[in-house]
């Protein structure tokens, strides 16, 4: 397997850019988290009228795709880095299994308080519904900025070998 400059060179700038998507997702969900969160879960249901007015579906779904479009590039252009290649597949498992968890439980979630066709009707059971919703929020967050943190030794790496 002939693995040149050049090969270390794109799979640099493939990875930083893909770095740079994922910390810019993170960016947007903690200032979602720290912003708009709070006053849309304050005084459940009467705050949801927020929800109503923003559509951040869109925002976060192309926000998702172009970053998954570079990740899977970096996978590709550093397919031939055995170390780098196998770290990357484990953390693309770890993002597509939060990414579920996502399309499973906070999206739905969502969607049902923003359209308040949220099935409960007893006051303390909603609120409990979006108090248990922020604070899972807050650990997929996290999550999210312990996977992207992931990158930069693989990054690291890939500069090292390509200065070797």
């Amino acid at each position: 397997m002939n693995i040149n400059q050049q090969y270390f060179e794109r799979s640099e700038w493939v990875l930083g850019i893909t770095i740079l998507a994922y910390f810019l997702l993170n960016g947007a969900q903690i200032f979602e988290t720290a912003v708009i969160v709070p006053k849309w879960t304050s005084n459940p249901p009467l705050s949801f009228g927020l929800l109503k007015s923003i559509d951040l579906k869109t925002f976060w779904i192309v926000a998702h795709s172009l970053h998954e479009i570079t990740f899977i590039a970096a996978i590709a252009f550093c397919w031939k880095i055995d170390a780098v290649r196998n770290w990357l597949m484990l953390l693309l498992v770890l993002h597509i299994i939060i990414r579920g968890w996502t399309l499973l439980y906070f999206a739905p979630n969502i969607i049902s308080f923003q359209s308040s066709t949220c099935e409960i009707t007893s006051g303390h059971e909603l609120v409990k519904k979006v108090r248990l919703w922020k604070q899972l929020n807050l650990v997929r967050i996290a999550l999210y900025i312990m996977i992207s943190l992931g990158f930069l030794p693989l990054l690291i790496k890939v500069i090292r070998l390509k200065n070797l």
